[in-house]
Formats: C-alpha cells, structure tokens, sequence
C-alpha cells in the first residue's frame, strides 16, 4: 500500500478535494484546487479547506516513520486571502521527533508561491504500524 492510499481512507480530506503528492520521511506536500464549495460567505477561501489541507499534510509527514501518530494540537495563523481558481499547497517538514512525540511545521502556499498561511501542530505517536513505507 502507498501512503496516497492509505491516506485516501481520510473520507473528509478526500471529499474536500484534497490530494497527497509527495511524502518523504519527514516531509509531504498536499494539494487543494479551490472551487466554489471551498468558499466563505465573503468569495474567500474558507478557513476549515485551509486547515483540512494543511492537516492532510501534517498527517502524512508525521505518520512516515512507519508509526501511527495522531494530532494532540494544531495552530494556524491565515496571512493572506486566496480564492476561486487558487490551488493551494501544503509542505509539511518535520521540526522535531522523539520516542512518542513530534513537531511539524505546514506552510500553505498558492500557485504563486505567495504564503497564505503556517500551520503548526504536535502529535503523539502510537504503538502501532501503518500499512506503508517512505523513503528518506
């Protein structure tokens, strides 16, 4: 199984239109093509299709050490607007990782490179293996 896959099980990131391109061992990139139902009331892109894309992405980077990890906390921090017709991408790069814990650091970008948001989380890892492999 690839973690594109394994990651096609996350029914809400895929529903949302959310794609996994890369993953690497401590690094992924997602990606959102924003479309009307990714909208807020104000013609932006709406908070929540931000985050789940940069969540999208935090899972993968933090699940490539072969261990099942899950969120404890999440930040983000929006910086600029993007809207219709935007694709949107998420890198995730690992900040710091122990024995049952990590950092990780999302930055969201549109098709310009303009930075759009930062995304910040930790996660505690589980004893338990996910059904894939990376490489470095």
């Amino acid at each position: 199984m690839t973690p594109q896959e394994f990651f096609k099980n996350d029914l809400f990131a895929e529903n949302a239109g959310v794609v996994l391109l890369e993953v690497r061992k401590g690094y992924s990139k997602t990606k959102l093509e924003v479309k009307p139902e990714h909208l807020n009331a104000g013609a932006r892109t709406q908070g929540g299709a931000i985050f789940t894309l940069a969540d999208l992405a935090l899972a993968a980077v933090a699940n490539s050490h072969g261990t099942l990890a899950f969120s404890l906390s999440s930040s983000i921090t929006f910086l600029r607007a993007s809207g219709p017709g935007d694709t949107l991408y998420a890198e995730a790069r690992e900040r710091y990782i122990g024995r049952s814990t990590g950092c990780y650091q999302v930055d969201v970008t549109n098709q310009n490179g303009d930075l759009i948001a930062t995304f910040e989380s930790s996660v505690f890892r589980k004893d338990q293996k996910v059904p894939f492999e990376v490489q470095e």
